[in-house]
């Protein structure tokens, strides 16, 4: 499977391409909001999620069955930036399951700026 075909999918919200990826049952798990999808609802929830995407793929680990991947994700006007990892099971090279986590970019917490530490490691 070419995954960044698949990234490239998810991003610009092809919704006649994306259900191509996936097995016909295949399951779909956003856990920090705690939602199961199936293909068609995976489908449907991103290809009508508001706004224009853009993304890049920041890390990538392939295995034979398994893909890891890291990316960033942002809206066109720039005002959205989120990270997602994603944990890909493949069946005859096909996505069967698919485990994402989605955060929010943004500053460290307070509680975190007042100890003094760390550094920034983006400009």
């Amino acid at each position: 499977m070419n995954i960044k075909s698949f990234w490239k999918a998810v991003i610009s919200q092809d919704r006649a391409e994306l259900p191509s990826y996936f097995i016909e049952d295949a399951s779909i798990f956003w856990h920090c909001t705690n939602e199961q999808f199936s293909v068609e609802e995976y489908v449907k929830v991103n290809c009508d999620y508001p706004g224009k995407w853009e993304g890049e793929i920041e890390r990538l680990v392939e295995n034979k069955d398994e893909v890891i991947l890291a990316g960033h994700v942002y809206s066109s006007d720039k005002k959205i930036s989120c990270h997602v990892v994603s944990f890909i099971k493949l069946v005859n090279d096909k996505i069967s399951r698919l485990d994402e986590y989605w955060a929010d970019d943004g500053e460290a917490p307070g509680w975190r700026r007042k100890m003094n530490l760390g550094k920034p490691f983006k400009a």
